[in-house]
């Protein structure tokens, strides 16, 4: 994610929480200033450790409820790869989005983007007659370091 699409969804974040009649301090302050830095999907778990280690103290169930919230706003969206895990990223104004490769051997999950596969998804949605809101893609497999 460009460090400005970051900014930019952390602000909007911020505003569609007050505007909600929801604080943006706290355990929620927290989870959308770390998603706003990240540039791929998170868990709850990998939230709490990231916050843990910056010296933030905010409780599992604190990040849970954030999410749960910000999730329902549409501000974030869950990903799940089959895993039994669900993570979090931010939903950029605009459409802007990549997709996931993980590692079937070790879970890492690697994000990319593809502007020509974009437009054949845009293109195969045409010729189906298929409106498309959205998409999601993973690749399945192994990483260059368990191979």
């Amino acid at each position: 994610m460009a460090h400005g699409s970051a900014t930019e969804w952390e602000a909007a974040a911020r505003a569609a929480l007050k505007e909600g009649g929801h604080r943006a301090g706290g355990a929620r302050g927290a989870v959308v200033s770390l998603l706003g830095g990240q540039n791929c999907c998170l868990s709850a778990h990998e939230i709490s450790q990231a916050l843990h280690e910056s010296g933030g103290d905010v409780g599992i169930a604190s990040i849970y409820r954030a999410l749960e919230l910000l999730h329902g706003m549409g501000l974030v969206q869950r990903v799940e790869f089959g895993e039994g895990t669900a993570r979090y990223e931010p939903v950029i104004p605009g459409g802007e989005h990549h997709h996931h490769a993980v590692c079937e051997k070790c879970g890492r999950v690697t994000p990319f983007e593809d502007e020509r596969l974009e437009r054949q998804l845009e293109h195969l949605a045409g010729q189906l007659k298929h409106s498309m809101r959205g998409h999601d893609l993973v690749i399945r497999g192994e990483c260059s370091r368990c191979r």
